[in-house]
This record gives C-alpha cells, sequence and structure tokens, in this order.
C-alpha cells in the first residue's frame, strides 16, 4: 500500500472509530458484548478497514508491519475498536504466525476463519509457577509422539481469549527422541477436542480482551501429525516471529488509547478555571501536558523505527521490541495517569473512562514478559555486542581529582 494509500485508511479508521465504535463503548468495567462485536466487525468491513493487518485474499487490508502503527494507533483510540477492526490480541499475533508458517491446510482450516472473524484463537503458552511466565526456557507441558500424531499433557494459565476460542496454538516441549531436535513444538489444538478443558478463571483489571485469561489444561489430549505449526522442535523460534511484532502492536493500540485519554485532559483544561485562569495557562497542568506529548511522540517514534527494523532485520527488530515494549508500556500509563491528575476526581470516577483506561494499560507492563526480564534481556545484549565488537574496556584517563586553581574555590 502507498503512503497516500495508507492515509486514506488512517482516515477511514479514524472516522469509524469515532462515527461507529465509541457510541457502541461498554459502560467502564464492563466487556463488550459478543454480539455487538459482530455487528461492528461487519460495519468494519463495509467500510473497508477489517482486519488492516491481515492478507488481502483472505479479506484484510494487507499492510506490512511498518505500515501498521498509523492505523492501531487510531483503532486503539477506543478499547474495544482492536475488537470492531478484528486486529486484537492474541488474535491479531496467531494471524501473523500463522499466515508466515502455517501449511495451506492449516490455513483454510484456521487462519481464514480467523481473519474472517468467525472465529477467535488463543496462545497457550504461560503455565503456573514453576513452568513457563516470563522465561520460556520454564516449560512444562509436554508433547509426546504417540502412534498416528502427538499427546499433549500439562497445564497453561492466563491464557488470554481462551474462553469462547475456537483453537488454541499450544507450546509444549518435545524431547530430540520424538522428532527434531529438542526444544519446543507448537500444536494446533481444537477447543472441542476431549483433551483440552477450560479450568478456573483469572479475574484482572482489564476487560478490552475478548475471552479472559483462564488457566487451560491439557490431558491426554491427543492431535494428529498435521496439528504441528511448522517443524517440531522449532517452537522456541517461531515464538519470536510472533512475540516480537505482537509487543509492538500492543504498544500501537495502548498508544492510541493514550492519545484518547490525552484528549479528555485537554478538553478539561481548556475548560475549567481555577484561581482565575483557565486551567491551561497553569504552570502545573502545562508542565503535565508537556511531559505526556514527550512520552507519546517518543514512543510513536521508537514505535516507527522497530517496526522498519522488523521488515529489514527480524532479528534486530526483535531485539529493539524489548525496547519499545519497555518504554511504551511505562509511557502510556504515565499519559493516563496525567490525565486523571489533570480531570481532578471525575478522573477517578465512572464519569469519564480514565480509570479503566490506566486499568487497560497496567498489566502489558506484566503481558508478554515482564519489563524487569526485559530489562534484563537489553542489558545482556547490549553487554554482548560490546563483546562481539572486541571493546573490553574504553580506554578513558581517570581523573582523581579536578584541578581546579585555588582562587576558583575561595
Amino acid at each position: 500500500m502507498d503512503t497516500a494509500e495508507l492515509e486514506d485508511l488512517r482516515l477511514a479508521t479514524r472516522a469509524f472509530i469515532r462515527t461507529e465504535v465509541i457510541p457502541a463503548e461498554p459502560r467502564p468495567g464492563e466487556r463488550l458484548d459478543p454480539q455487538v462485536r459482530r455487528e461492528l466487525n461487519e460495519k468494519a468491513k463495509a467500510a473497508g478497514v477489517f482486519a488492516p493487518h491481515a492478507p488481502v485474499e483472505l479479506g484484510g487490508r494487507g499492510l506490512a508491519i511498518d505500515q501498521w502503527s498509523p492505523v492501531l494507533q487510531e483503532a486503539g483510540y477506543s478499547p474495544i475498536g482492536p475488537s470492531a477492526l478484528n486486529c486484537m490480541a492474541p488474535d491479531e499475533g496467531n494471524m501473523h504466525m500463522l499466515e508466515l508458517i502455517a501449511t495451506p491446510a492449516q490455513k483454510e482450516r484456521y487462519l481464514a476463519p480467523l481473519v474472517a472473524g468467525e472465529m477467535r484463537s488463543c496462545f497457550a503458552m504461560t503455565e503456573p509457577h514453576p513452568g513457563a511466565g516470563s522465561d520460556p526456557e520454564a516449560l512444562r507441558t509436554t508433547a509426546t509422539r504417540v502412534d498416528g500424531g502427538w499427546r499433549i499433557d500439562g497445564e497453561k494459565r492466563f491464557i488470554s481469549g481462551a474462553i469462547g476460542a475456537g483453537f488454541a496454538i499450544v507450546m509444549a516441549r518435545t524431547d530430540e527422541s520424538d522428532a527434531g531436535p529438542a526444544g519446543a513444538t507448537m500444536l494446533l489444538v481444537d477447543a472441542d477436542n476431549p483433551g483440552m478443558t477450560l479450568g478456573a478463571a483469572i479475574h484482572t483489571v482489564d476487560r478490552a480482551i475478548d475471552g479472559g485469561h483462564p488457566h487451560v489444561h491439557f490431558d491426554d489430549c491427543f492431535v494428529p501429525d498435521d496439528a504441528v505449526l511448522g517443524e517440531p522442535g522449532r517452537g522456541f523460534a517461531y515464538a519470536q516471529v510472533r512475540l516480537g511484532p505482537a509487543r509492538l502492536t500492543h504498544c500501537m493500540r495502548w498508544l492510541g488509547l493514550a492519545r484518547r485519554a490525552h484528549d479528555i485532559a485537554l478538553d478539561r483544561a481548556a475548560h475549567r478555571e481555577l484561581f482565575g485562569s483557565p486551567l491551561k495557562q497553569l504552570g502545573i497542568a502545562q508542565s503535565l501536558i508537556a511531559d505526556s506529548v514527550i512520552d507519546m511522540e517518543t514512543s510513536d517514534a521508537i514505535i516507527t523505527k522497530t517496526a522498519g527494523l522488523l521488515v529489514a532485520d527480524a532479528r534486530a527488530g526483535s531485539a529493539l521490541s524489548s525496547v519499545a515494549k519497555v518504554h511504551c508500556s511505562e509511557a502510556v500509563y504515565r499519559v493516563i495517569d496525567r490525565a486523571i491528575q489533570l480531570t481532578g476526581g471525575d478522573g477517578v470516577s465512572d464519569g469519564l473512562p480514565l480509570a479503566q483506561y490506566l486499568n487497560e494499560v497496567r498489566p502489558f507492563r506484566i503481558y508478554d514478559g515482564s519489563n524487569e526480564t526485559h530489562r534484563w534481556a537489553i542489558a545482556r545484549r547490549s553487554s554482548s555486542a560490546r563483546a562481539r565488537a572486541g571493546v573490553e574496556r574504553m580506554d578513558i584517563p581517570h581523573v582523581d581529582r579536578l584541578d581546579v586553581p585555588q582562587e576558583a574555590t575561595a
């Protein structure tokens, strides 16, 4: 899509969100009704803004990764916007991975109805402690080779979107003796498989992700050989194909929500008077507004750089997505928190949606790997890069004291 077409799509998405989606938003703290979602999906298709990231041949708009941000930010201006446009997690990330890795038969069975909005999906990797969480190497769910296929055994937790999903992409540990190298394997499991059952629901502060975050159990769960996604033993590599862009699309969508919060704050600052002056003319309010603009602009910039790098060099882009995830998850929280401060008591009430926005973005510092884990990885990569460059230490003279003339200290 060329630049002019992309701008047209961005503006069309903006108009759709404001005229169709925002009026359909549930009250703060409530979830989007599935029927309302289906109606919005059909309206998005008619408006030509549905599934902007998905393949054209399946009904999407076919945007490349480095074109996603302007459109997904517009979608994220409403908490339910990404669901209305079918570019919400975890489906958006699963679509991207299926497009790159799935066989033609798997694409027909899983990707096509997912893009069309006819079903939802989930990505089953996270497990109860001491299983996989921020450290995927701790994976405990197993997939064992059996006659005609694989047997999956294990428990997953916090599986976003699992309630009502049509299928799951399951990460399971496999041995070298089963097939391929030792490591993890991704398998496609239909929700009606008797070996896959939903467990206890996990009640969280966020509401925008359809299908909640429940436990999911796999007990003697048999899947045939054609359920393997990609090649056995390469699950960890495939996870990076999914997780790098998925981290970034979270940044895009929630940056859009931060812009909505900032607009609400600007409106209040323009019309509220304190001590004889409009709020927007008071220095402390101006400082809060300026800091939010800085946070949004720097977030936008790192998203753009990371998206471009994901297209040019997927490995380097995935590494930079850790930086983007940490920065944006904290920056959008600060923007919404400042908006609450600027709107005062209304900001913490259900008279404005800001408190719910804060609940939506707070988990992002944990989702897709905790920020602390990403900081550890960022520091490790920085040290490794220096070692690969052959730099042991900087040759900078050490100064024990400043040579300051005595008269300067008098």
